[in-house]
């Protein structure tokens, strides 16, 4: 599997990085992760608008999905080679009612189904092109899934937002990458059920004996070096910081 990190800002955009969205290929398929504010203008730096296979969403909050409504247009009203075919969108019960209250002034309100094929999430494994795709509810203010992409015996773990939780520790169990947020700075933001700080990402590798621990999510007003040196004090595997725009063979 090839990962290219498309966004990684988390909450808004920095002026280095959009929000949350990551492109996983294999064999020609191309899954997208969340698409979240900003996503859509850096992922035509690395596939055309046209040549995505499918979307996953880990949660409806905006710097996650919102750039669907920016695809929405790009595909429904394509002028050239006519509307783009539906491909399929997985996300939270009431994805689609999400996105077309966010876009606001739709043609009609199923228009959105005519270019995205809207399927539910639930836990539970299912197959998506080559990919193996495994999800598990994870701890945030609403419904929000962590995801486990499985190709060729290989594995990455997405956490999506999440505070600490056992579903996330299960879900990473031994899988070659652990994409984790780490939006929080330790001894700072104490809120409980919303993100993980750099100590507690590390700490949830460490315990799921991951084999590469990225950083990701990580806000403009939070100093990411802080978050990668507390997630590297308690896990000893390779630990780094995502950037926009890098790749990664998993």
């Amino acid at each position: 599997m090839k990962l290219t990190v498309v966004g990684c800002s988390g909450s808004f955009p920095s002026a280095e990085s959009a929000c949350s969205s990551y492109l996983v290929e294999a064999d020609g398929y191309r899954l997208l992760l969340d698409m979240g504010n900003g996503a859509l203008g850096e992922l035509q730096r690395h596939c055309g608008l046209y040549d995505l296979d499918a979307v996953l969403l880990s949660h409806l909050h905006a710097d996650h999905c919102v750039d669907m409504c920016g695809y929405f247009v790009a595909r429904y009203y394509r002028f050239d080679g006519g509307r783009a075919g539906a491909i399929p969108v997985y996300g939270p019960e009431g994805t689609e009612r999400r996105l077309v209250t966010a876009y606001g002034d739709v043609p009609h309100e199923k228009c959105m189904g005519e270019v995205f094929d809207f399927r539910t999430l639930t836990p539970g494994t299912f197959t998506v092109g080559p990919f193996t795709v495994r999800t598990a509810r994870v701890c945030h203010p609403v419904e929000a899934f962590g995801f486990r992409v499985e190709y060729g015996g290989r594995s990455l773990v997405y956490s999506g937002d999440t505070g600490p939780c056992q579903a996330l520790h299960e879900l990473a169990d031994g899988c070659d990458l652990f994409l984790c947020e780490a939006a929080f700075t330790h001894g700072k933001e104490d809120i409980p059920e919303l993100h993980l700080n750099g100590r507690q990402a590390g700490e949830h590798a460490e315990r799921a004996g991951v084999g590469r621990l990225l950083l990701t999510h990580i806000p403009p007003w939070t100093d990411p070096q802080v978050n990668l040196r507390d997630a590297q004090a308690v896990f000893e595997g390779p630990a780094e910081l995502a950037k926009a725009g890098a790749t990664y063979e998993v």
